[in-house]
């Protein structure tokens, strides 16, 4: 499997890269979901680039700072990265219609059982009409809202943080599938609500092959939304991170081998096909 690499930059020009990738404001409800949208767009053709999942030519550059980032391409030729893209074309309806409360993206070795994880990674979402205050800045009765200024320190840092663990973990073997599970808010979402292409999926557990360590890569808020980045990965694909120190900056949330996502009602599978390292059919359609 080839392993993706992190590039650099010593010339920088951050607020026209800023603005390449994302919107100069936030102040509507709208900007924010395209905001979000391109985030989730950054972090998971980070994930798959770095752990070297799809070959280099599903990607395109984009610069952020003195990163230089990898982004899926919508109209690339490898199939199984095409399959990524409809995935989250899918999540994104589900994030317009605020219905959507976490997206699962796995990583498992056996094709039959895609339950049993040796890597994941969660995203998840909330909504708010005011956009959320910032715990941290509370003082007696002042509370400030989340600024532009803001959101753009928290959403480098995490992309920052999502590349320095992604290029610490261990190499994956090298014939990887992947799969992604949406849950939902149910006080809100129709009982017969399915994205396109995603099918009703089963409550069942999600289980760990070998020791899960978890992480808390990050938080980014707007007015209207909060974006949380979750990672857990096996023990066993530790070693750098133990070796550099990182784990002491990181405080791994749990180490365990137990269920690794609480079964909740609207979880949905994709449409009857896993991802097999970048070669899978890219149709689509629910399988009965």
């Amino acid at each position: 499997m080839a392993c993706g690499k992190m590039c650099l930059r010593t010339k920088k020009k951050n607020t026209v890269e800023w603005a390449s990738l994302f919107q100069s404001e936030l102040e509507t409800e709208q900007q924010s979901v395209v905001f979000v949208k391109r985030m989730m767009v950054l972090a998971v053709s980070s994930i798959t680039y770095l752990r070297g999942i799809f070959p280099e030519d599903a990607y395109r550059s984009r610069y952020l700072e003195d990163l230089c980032i990898k982004v899926l391409r919508e109209d690339g030729n490898t199939p199984g990265a095409c399959k990524i893209v409809k995935w989250m074309m899918g999540c994104f309806d589900a994030l317009e219609r605020r219905y959507l409360q976490i997206v699962f993206f796995g990583v498992h070795t056996n094709p039959d059982d895609p339950n049993c994880i040796i890597e994941s990674y969660q995203f998840k979402f909330k909504y708010t009409e005011k956009g959320p205050q910032m715990d941290i800045l509370r003082n007696k009765n002042v509370e400030m809202q989340v600024t532009m200024e803001d959101t753009k320190k928290a959403s480098v840092l995490l992309i920052r943080k999502l590349f320095l663990l992604m290029q610490n973990l261990g190499t994956l073997p090298n014939d990887v599938n992947l799969t992604m599970k949406l849950y939902y808010y149910d006080d809100v979402t129709p009982a017969d609500y399915e994205p396109p292409g995603f099918k009703e999926g089963v409550c069942d557990n999600l289980w760990f092959e070998g020791m899960a360590v978890h992480f808390r890569v990050g938080e980014v808020q707007t007015t209207f939304h909060t974006l949380k980045v979750r990672v857990a990965a096996e023990q066993g694909r530790l070693e750098k991170l133990q070796e550099g120190n990182y784990l002491r900056e990181s405080r791994p949330t749990s180490v365990e081998s137990q269920s690794i996502l609480p079964v909740l009602q609207g979880a949905q599978d994709p449409d009857g096909e896993i991802v097999e390292d970048g070669n899978l059919p890219s149709e689509d359609g629910n399988k009965t």
